[in-house]
């Protein structure tokens, strides 16, 4: 996460919502426990800190700015999720009536890095902290949490179960003043925040950097993460808030805190080098394809259930190699008779050379839905929503030539 995110202070942050849902500030400073010159120094420093106005000081009100009305919808989505991951911890629920609220950022800061690194060590090279800051501040969020969070293990630290919940919902939080500040920030201060991709391998190919070439001719300051994986794994940086969306081919609904939107149908086929034993077949049949050797993909994977369907009634045909990497895929096709399921926009380029073919297939519809997934409560910066109405767009072109 980014230090400017933790440079915020949550109380100041609480201020601007509560400042935004009264429209006073000793109205305000009393919601969140705050002098009413302490809240306004806070409330200078924030403003500082984006470098834009929060509220217009009219006489007897503050009205929200435009930035103003942003923070406030992002802190009080931050001060949700921290609520949430403290829900339910083990000891101490009834302790305060907001516990959110005794909450700091270097306390978040310093979750978030110890889980990342899995130690104090790491954690405190990562953030440049002490590692005696390090450990009251663990402690400290402990004690409002009512719970161990971390325990040893090793020369190394672990997360317990309730220390999981609570890093899950702080980065979630973390990302939300993110978002707020980018939305605040005018360009010129780094306003155009960040994307945090998720590419399974079909993304890859070219939706991805279609899409991501024209998010930043459109937003030139955008940053821009891209984390290469397989669903289930991107799925689970999906609920942690490590990524922002996953895009690739779609699985069953993984629960209701994700949604999938679907964005074009690819179609699967055959692929084999250009002059493998069947590539002069005008069709070719099930026995003959089961004649070769396959690369498959992983067990419950879209690839994997294809291949099955292509020889459902049958038996299947040898295949000594599990892999999901197309690099190694693609070598292993040049240099031997084996055949493989892909869509062909993955080798696309070897196809144009004339390195790799298609197989034809008779009666195979290798057809998988290719979409986009996000977390239900996640609401994207408009840079953000630009990638994904360029995602949208992608597939808009694609629907045609896939019907």
């Amino acid at each position: 996460m980014p230090l400017a995110t933790f440079d915020c202070n949550l109380r100041h942050l609480r201020g601007v919502t509560a400042i935004a849902a009264r429209g006073t500030l000793s109205a305000a400073a009393g919601d969140v426990a705050l002098s009413q010159p302490a809240l306004t120094q806070g409330l200078a420093k924030l403003e500082a800190q984006l470098g834009a106005a929060l509220f217009e000081r009219r006489p007897g009100a503050m009205v929200a700015t435009r930035a103003g009305t942003a923070v406030a919808a992002r802190a009080h989505e931050a001060f949700g999720h921290l609520r949430e991951a403290l829900r339910g911890t083990a000891r101490g629920s009834g302790r305060a009536p907001d516990r959110a609220a005794l909450l700091t950022a270097t306390q978040v800061r310093a979750m978030l890095a110890l889980a990342d690194a899995g130690s104090f060590v790491g954690a405190a090279a990562a953030t440049g902290l002490s590692q005696p800051a390090l450990h009251r501040a663990v402690r400290d969020t402990e004690r409002v949490a009512g719970a161990v969070l971390v325990e040893r293990r090793g020369r190394g630290v672990a997360l317990t179960e309730a220390g999981s919940r609570v890093a899950r919902g702080f980065r979630l939080a973390a990302l939300a003043i993110e978002a707020g500040i980018a939305e605040a920030r005018p360009p010129t201060r780094g306003g155009a925040g960040r994307i945090a991709i998720g590419a399974m391998p079909m993304a890859r190919a070219r939706l991805l950097p279609w899409a991501i070439a024209r998010l930043h001719a459109a937003h030139p300051g955008v940053e821009t993460l891209v984390v290469e994986g397989a669903h289930r794994e991107l799925i689970d940086q999906l609920r942690d808030g490590r990524i922002d969306c996953a895009v690739g081919a779609l699985r069953a609904l993984p629960g209701p805190d994700i949604v999938q939107r679907p964005l074009f149908d690819d179609r699967l086929a055959v692929i084999a080098r250009a002059d493998h034993p069947l590539a002069g077949l005008r069709m070719a049949d099930r026995a003959a394809l089961a004649a070769f050797p396959w690369i498959v993909g992983r067990p419950d994977t879209p690839l994997r259930t294809a291949w099955e369907r292509l020889f459902a009634g049958g038996p299947l045909p040898p295949a000594p190699i599990d892999c999901g990497s197309v690099m190694i895929v693609r070598e292993l096709l040049r240099g031997g008779d084996w055949l493989t399921l892909l869509s062909p926009e993955q080798v696309r380029l070897e196809i144009e050379a004339g390195v790799l073919g298609i197989v034809q297939v008779e009666g195979f519809d290798g057809a998988r839905t290719i979409g986009v997934s996000t977390r239900a409560d996640w609401r994207a910066t408009a840079a953000q929503a630009g990638f994904m109405a360029l995602l949208g767009a992608f597939g808009e072109q694609r629907l045609p030539e896939s019907r």
